[in-house]
């Protein structure tokens, strides 16, 4: 088993949430010499050239210009996601019902609300205080014990569920229990504040959710596959990040970038999403640093390519009806380009071209995944940065199975094999057919 796939279960330990996601990519960024640069300085060429990233929220931009000539040579997108669908805890989250307390909490994202049941929660996220009037604090917080539970109805209180099926109302039946007793309104403040070490009145806001305890684990006769949280989209943001660092050294002229989105579970409709401007700023304010005019911008990022990475779907071996019989992804047979012609995939016949001759490079076999004509397929960054851009773009990912589960699985050897990949993509050329 490569030594990737541990690598890669410590990114997902240390990232219960978008913004712990990004702090654990800016601690690798640095330890392999990068600097993170502030969006309200200026920046100069001597301040761009080298290897860089800048933080926004749970939103990361990373790049290593090494002799840099974009306009000649572009600038190499891996673009991935560090959000995943969860239970989010509201403003005002105090509440009780019938002798228990529990915990408000709103559904973010796609989840597969069947598989929050019956799990033991922690907390995580990010909490800002005013303390006197100081100023604004930002404290990343996260709580690895069992906080909260939502709780399955008996059996023999719903006799026939496994006939009909589950059906849970979001609002009545997602609530988490966190106790005995009646929750006292500002009691969730109270419990913070001595996490964070303040006062509950020097609490202003907060952006917590709910994550699963459960350790990432290798599962299986031989561990080939992965069992994880937040696999979707944490594995990109760590192949991303992971790739970006290996090839900094080694790549002139053109200049390798991730860009790791938040929100891409809603919409990306943020200032941290794809759809924002975040990703077209920060080139743009590159480019200018290295003293291209608005023509040489133009032609730099004609001369770009994006590879938007998010996990694909497995064939589930209990439900291929819902596959297109030719198309088929597996784990740990290598990533997969990912087509709709309907464009909810940026993928088209160049941009799948040029994947193609980087996998060729790596050795890394490679997979294509097509939608059933009668079962829509969802969407990603990939369109947004594509339109956003007007940069030639292809949708990747991995192979996996209980997508937007609490817990969900991939193949343990794909971990290497994205890197790989992914690193032959910001080495080698851009060409097209």
């Amino acid at each position: 088993m490569p030594a990737r796939v541990d690598d890669l279960i410590a990114y997902l330990s240390a990232s219960p949430s978008p913004y712990h996601a990004v702090d654990e990519a800016a601690s690798r960024l640095n330890a392999a010499g990068f600097r993170p640069l502030d969006e309200r300085a200026p920046w100069t060429n001597d301040l761009v050239t080298g290897c860089c990233y800048v933080v926004r929220g749970g939103a990361l931009v990373a790049w290593a210009a090494n002799d840099p000539s974009p306009e000649r040579f572009g600038i190499h997108v891996v673009g991935a996601h560090t959000d995943s669908p969860n239970l989010r805890v509201k403003p005002k989250p105090d509440a009780h019902s019938a002798g228990w307390r529990q915990l408000g909490v709103e559904v973010y994202g796609g989840v597969l609300a069947n598989s929050w049941l019956d799990r033991d929660l922690g907390l995580s996220g990010r909490v800002v205080t005013d303390a006197g009037g100081a100023g604004a604090t930002t404290h990343l917080v996260r709580i690895d014990r069992p906080l909260a539970r939502v709780a399955q109805l008996a059996i023999h209180l719903d006799r026939d569920v496994n006939e009909r099926g589950l059906v849970l109302d979001r609002q009545l039946q997602l609530t988490p229990l966190a106790g005995i007793g009646t929750q006292d309104e500002g009691e969730f403040r109270r419990f913070i504040s001595g996490v964070v070490g303040c006062t509950p009145e020097e609490i202003l806001s907060w952006d917590l959710m709910l994550h699963d305890l459960t350790a990432p684990a290798l599962l299986g006769f031989d561990e080939d596959l992965l069992a994880s949280g937040r696999i979707d989209n944490l594995f990109s943001a760590w192949a991303a990040t992971t790739s970006l660092v290996e090839a900094s050294a080694a790549v002139a002229g053109s200049i390798p970038l991730i860009a790791l989105f938040d929100h891409e579970e809603i919409g990306s409709s943020s200032t941290t999403g794809a759809a924002g401007p975040f990703l077209e700023v920060v080139l743009g304010r590159i480019m200018h640093a290295l003293g291209l005019d608005i023509d040489e911008q133009a032609r730099a990022l004609v001369a770009s390519s994006c590879v938007s990475a998010d996990m694909a779907h497995a064939v589930h071996p209990n439900y291929t009806d819902r596959h297109e019989p030719n198309h088929r992804p597996v784990p740990n047979a290598g990533p997969v380009v990912k087509v709709n012609v309907s464009q909810r995939y940026a993928t088209d016949a160049t941009t799948s071209a040029f994947f193609h001759a980087a996998c060729a490079r790596a050795e890394v076999p490679l997979q294509t995944f097509v939608s059933r004509n009668s079962q829509p397929c969802g969407s990603t960054i990939g369109p947004i940065t594509a339109t956003r851009l007007g940069i030639a773009t292809v949708d990747v990912g991995c192979a996996m199975l209980s997508m937007h589960s609490a817990r969900e699985l991939c193949g343990a050897l794909d971990a290497d094999l994205m890197v790989r990949a992914l690193t032959s993509y910001f080495a080698g050329p851009r060409s097209f057919a």
